[in-house]
């Protein structure tokens, strides 16, 4: 299959999560994390699987970058375990954990690989959760302490800088759905989350610009989202699910202001009077200038309208928005269940570029298709429908790329 063409300086890379490889989940001075204690609450996980080997990257890290280098990636996308270098969440740095880091930063330039190091993947020490994790303003100020730490380390030769992966996961999926750590299933204390998630990375924007770092991003997971009709009931429903999945993190990063649907979507669970966690000059903080917006794309979501799952709002969760949520049943879908659309890919990223001005230029920070590998009885993988995920992307991506022609409405610079 012919690749289709992108402009000079586009990067291909690779990317991973720290609980997700690194394993010596307690070596050389490491915390415990809020997915070291999720994956020990029995029935949390499949199989009571933990993070506590994995790849078991903290010993392998040479070996894996020399496989990055034999794929021949232009860029690799790491994260930093907090609890590596606070183990607390707090006070001063664990030498010998930033020491990984450092190693690995080398390794990697040593290789001609362009580091990219996002600060958090989820990975929050147990003993800032234990004071009320996102929840509270506090753990916003110390991630931002955390920030200025490894910057000070490490930034003179990280080329990228990403303050967040995916804060719609910590907040909703960890604090109201409760399938991620610390598995919680709140309301008000989940919509919080958000909110200092986002002074989290404002403040550490601010650490990294002091610390003259190069180029400082954030990674978000916006939804293509489909009305299951076109009833107005189902478009009132999108509106709900995209306050939820995409508004509540864009609108306050590049527009400058909160959700115009929130009331709509979350009615009482909304802060007010004293009880309010929004400050004055929060979205002002929030909505410091970045070097690039990381997107990570998979699927569509297909929406209907539905009654609260619980009518009672002291109950109910952020993520109980009168909406249902289901994938297309017409087309082909990954192993895990998620419907193969490229084309969305295309129309979420024009959409996205239309609707903020003051969009930066876009990263794809993850993409790609959890699939079976079957092998052949000669033990290879033909791995044809990830070809096919990634072949149909790729061309979607190009396809949103030359909307405008000479002056392309999305400039996306790397994947």
């Amino acid at each position: 299959m012919k690749l289709p063409e992108f402009p000079d300086g586009f990067l291909f890379g690779a990317a991973t999560a720290s609980y997700q490889i690194e394993g010596a989940y307690d070596e050389d001075g490491r915390g415990p994390s809020i997915w070291d204690t999720f994956c020990r609450e029995p029935g949390r996980v499949a199989d009571g699987a933990t993070g506590d080997v994995a790849c078991d990257h903290y010993h392998r890290y040479r070996e894996d970058v020399a496989l990055l280098r034999e794929l021949g990636v232009d860029s690799y996308r790491f994260s930093i375990a907090w609890p590596r270098i606070q183990p607390d969440g707090s006070g001063p740095v664990n030498t010998a954990g930033l020491d990984f880091y450092d190693r690995l930063v080398d390794e990697l330039l040593a290789s001609g690989i362009s580091p990219a190091a996002t600060l958090y993947h989820w990975d929050l020490p147990q003993a800032l959760e234990d004071r009320g994790g996102w929840r509270v303003r506090e753990t916003a100020e110390r991630f931002a302490e955390y920030a200025g730490l490894v910057a000070a380390r490490l930034g003179d030769r990280v080329d990228r800088w990403i303050t967040l992966n995916e804060p719609f996961c910590s907040a909703f999926v960890g604090y109201a759905a409760g399938a991620h750590a610390p598995g919680a299933r709140e309301g008000r204390g989940a919509l919080a989350a958000a909110h200092h998630l986002l002074v989290g990375h404002g403040l550490a924007v601010r650490e990294l610009r002091a610390a003259g770092v190069r180029e400082v991003g954030i990674t978000l997971n916006p939804d293509r989202l489909l009305p299951a009709t076109d009833s107005p009931a189902d478009l009132a429903a999108v509106r709900r699910v995209e306050t939820l999945h995409n508004d509540v993190w864009f609108e306050p990063l590049f527009a400058g202001r909160y959700p115009e649907h929130e009331a709509e979507t979350w009615g009482e669970l909304l802060p007010s009077g004293d009880g309010s966690y929004r400050r004055e000059g929060d979205l002002g903080l929030i909505g410091a200038p970045l070097d690039f917006v990381g997107i990570n794309y998979y699927r569509p979501i297909t929406v209907a309208d539905a009654p609260y799952r619980d009518p009672d709002p002291a109950t109910r969760t952020a993520v109980d928005v009168r909406a249902e949520e289901s994938w297309r049943d017409d087309v082909r879908h990954t192993t895990m269940g998620w419907p193969v659309v490229p084309h969305t890919f295309t129309d979420l990223l024009v959409d996205l570029t239309e609707r903020y001005p003051a969009l930066p230029p876009i990263l794809i920070t993850e993409n790609g298709s959890a699939e079976a590998d079957p092998t052949d009885a000669d033990g290879r993988v033909r791995d044809t429908d990830r070809i096919d995920y990634l072949h149909g992307h790729l061309d979607a991506l190009a396809a949103a790329g030359a909307v405008g022609g000479d002056q392309p409405l999305v400039p996306v610079v790397a994947v």
